[in-house]
C-alpha cells in the first residue's frame, strides 16, 4: 500500500471511530482509532483514542496515548490540554499547570482558549482568583462564543462585588 493510500485509509477510520465515539460506541471508537494508527499514525488518532479512554474513566491509558501524540507531531496542541484536563481529572491540580502552559504555545493549536479556561479551573481550586480571572478572560477573549468561559469570569467577578 502506497503512503496515500495508508493515509486515505487511515483517515477513513478515523472518521468511523470519531462517528461511534459521538454515539457513546466507545469500544467501537477504539477499535477503529487503532486501525487508523496501524493504518498511518497520526498525532489526531492518539489524541482521540486517548479522548475515548477518557469517556470510560481510564485517565491514566488517556494520558499514556497523548503522549504518543506528542512523540509523533509534538507542535499539535491538542494533548498537552488534553493531559493537563485527564490530571484535574485525578485531582492533580498541580501536575496540570504545565501542560496548559505548552498547550498555550503550541504551533499547531485550533482551540487556543480551552487551556486558558482549564488552567483557570486549576487556579480556581487553588483560590487564586486574580489568576482565574485572567485566564477566563483570555479564554472568553479569543472565542466570545465560550460560554463556560464567560460563566467562570462572572462567577468569579461576582465574587469581588
Amino acid at each position: 500500500m502506497s503512503a496515500d493510500e495508508s493515509r486515505q485509509t487511515a483517515a477513513e477510520h478515523f472518521q468511523k471511530a470519531y462517528e461511534y465515539q459521538m454515539q457513546g460506541e466507545y469500544q467501537q471508537a477504539i477499535d477503529f482509532y487503532t486501525r487508523s494508527i496501524e493504518a498511518f499514525p497520526t498525532a489526531e488518532a492518539y489524541t482521540f483514542r486517548g479522548w475515548t479512554y477518557s469517556f470510560l474513566g481510564d485517565y491514566d491509558r488517556a494520558i499514556a496515548e497523548c503522549l504518543e501524540a506528542i512523540k509523533v507531531d509534538p507542535e499539535f496542541g491538542n494533548p498537552y490540554n488534553d493531559i493537563g484536563a485527564y490530571l484535574i481529572e485525578q485531582e492533580k491540580w498541580d501536575e496540570a499547570i504545565p501542560w496548559f502552559q505548552k498547550a498555550m504555545i503550541a504551533p499547531r493549536y485550533e482551540a487556543r482558549p480551552y487551556p486558558y479556561f482549564n488552567l483557570g479551573r486549576v487556579y480556581e481550586h487553588r483560590h487564586n482568583w486574580t489568576k482565574a480571572q485572567e485566564c477566563y478572560a483570555m479564554a472568553y477573549s479569543l472565542d466570545k462564543r465560550y460560554v463556560a468561559a464567560l460563566s467562570g469570569l462572572r462567577r468569579l467577578r461576582a465574587m469581588f462585588n
